[in-house]
């Protein structure tokens, strides 16, 4: 089977906080309440109830689960809702429920106990599993679906095969970053061609670039929002945006720096720490963001993009193009052989994936050869074996923000490091993909977006 996933897939314009949390599920309901239509029974529909199990059920409130089911019932899409309409969907409901239109159809009475969550279930299929119920007038479930949100946004509802009609129409596919190697050499392309050759397959050359465009102008616009936006996070820790605090020091020293004869003083990585703050900020906040590979991630992206945009000479939008580009093919190996599911796999999966597309890509737009863009993934990858996932108070606030800012740094002395080499290294990207597997299916479930260990119990909730 091949790993490519399109980049148009692999970064989803969405809502925060969390893909796996909030997207993932809000597509869920959405396919329940669409299923409830096609098949004929919403008239008979009473009651529609929903389980989130493990994962999701130990920090759904946290994430805006619940929220995120009933926007999806009611028919909302992440990528082009409100997300003023989706914070309070749930706690709206209040004890005495409210009407809830299923799918912009017709309304069915919803009561807060109706989503429930367990935490001590875990289905086997995935850590982040939920079930949807719509009952009618007797004692048996009129339709009953479970999903998995698989990481990344992705949904799969249990008893249904891959689906691989789109893989079939790739070009160029390759299962693991030896292939994609050999793919590069034969070819003589780099990764971001190989990606190109099977995204025109299935999106067409306009498709993709509009597609591209489009994934860059969200990223942007979130860094903008959150470089602007001041104020304190909800979910009750008092965390404060600091992004905004930050661009105006480094405005007020690059204007001073502008009318000095002495040195300058290198800002870039403060830069690049305030373009990641912003998005996680934005991303806490519940706002537009786009998933890369995840919510959680989501900052590492767009924050090198910017840097590659604002501190190298020469950088333009296809540069940009090649750099999702690159990242996608990355992070396509990473979900076919490993996970972006914190919840599967730790912060490693999500943070430790995002920091390697975008060392990899960085490398790539910088003038790396294949080789050194396997490596400076690989650097990046390996250096967050082992990262845990323990959000205080189930919210993707602290440490994640951060995590996202430091990240970013590793990203780009990843890429730096790789390209004063050859490509020659020990360890290859596809052992410590495999490595992360490992790890992850070793952590224990404490450590895994539960918020049952680390930090989550360490620090004191003020």
């Amino acid at each position: 089977m091949t790993a490519f996933v399109s980049a148009l897939d692999l970064f989803s314009i969405g809502i925060g906080p969390s893909s796996s949390h909030t997207v993932g599920p809000m597509r869920a309901a959405r396919a329940f309440a669409e299923r409830l239509i096609d098949d004929g029974v919403l008239d008979e529909v009473r009651r529609i109830t929903c389980s989130l199990y493990g994962s999701l059920g130990a920090t759904g409130l946290g994430h805006g689960t619940p929220d995120a089911v009933v926007a999806g019932l009611a028919g909302l899409e992440p990528q082009t809702c409100d997300p003023d309409e989706v914070r309070g969907a749930w706690s709206r409901l209040g004890d005495a429920g409210d009407d809830v239109r299923i799918a912009g159809s017709r309304a069915v009475r919803m009561l807060r106990s109706d989503v429930s969550l367990v935490p001590r279930t875990r289905l086997p299929g995935h850590p982040n599993a939920m079930t949807l119920q719509a009952w009618g007038d007797g004692p048996l479930p009129l339709a009953e679906e479970t999903y998995y949100s698989v990481g990344g946004g992705f949904i799969r509802r249990e008893g249904d095969a891959p689906h691989e009609s789109e893989a079939l129409r790739h070009p160029l596919p390759y299962s693991n970053a030896d292939e994609l190697l050999a793919l590069c050499e034969q070819h003589g392309v780099s990764f971001c061609d190989v990606a190109r050759s099977n995204e025109v397959a299935v999106h067409g050359e306009a498709g993709i670039d509009a597609g591209l465009d489009a994934i860059w102008g969200a990223m942007a616009d979130c860094v903008a929002h959150g470089l602007e936006t001041e104020g304190t996070l909800p979910g009750g820790l008092g965390v404060k945006r600091r992004a905004p605090q930050v661009r105006r020091r480094l405005e007020e020293y690059d204007r001073d720096e502008a009318h000095s004869s002495s040195p300058h003083r290198d800002t870039s990585t403060e830069w690049l720490h305030a373009f990641a703050l912003a998005v996680n900020e934005e991303n806490a906040s519940g706002g537009r963001v786009v998933t890369a590979p995840t919510n959680g991630a989501a900052g590492i992206i767009p924050a090198v993009g910017h840097y590659y945009l604002r501190f190298v000479p020469g950088a333009d939008a296809a540069g940009i193009r090649r750099y999702l580009l690159t990242a996608a093919a990355i992070a396509s190996l990473v979900k076919k052989n490993a996970s972006i599911s914190g919840a599967e796999g730790g912060c490693q999966a999500e943070v430790g994936s995002a920091c390697a597309m975008a060392a990899g890509a960085l490398c790539a737009v910088l003038g790396g050869t294949p080789r050194q863009i396997e490596n400076a993934a690989e650097i990046a990858m390996e250096h967050h074996l082992g990262l845990t996932c323990d959000p205080v108070a189930g919210l993707v606030q602290v440490p994640c923000i951060e995590r996202n800012a430091i990240a970013s740094s590793t990203a780009v002395s990843a890429a730096r490091l790789a390209l004063h080499g050859d490509g020659t290294h020990l360890v290859s990207l596809d052992t410590v993909i495999e490595t992360m597997r490992q790890t992850g299916l070793d952590m224990m479930t404490k450590y895994k977006e539960t918020s049952e260990g680390g930090l989550a119990v360490n620090v004191v909730e003020c």
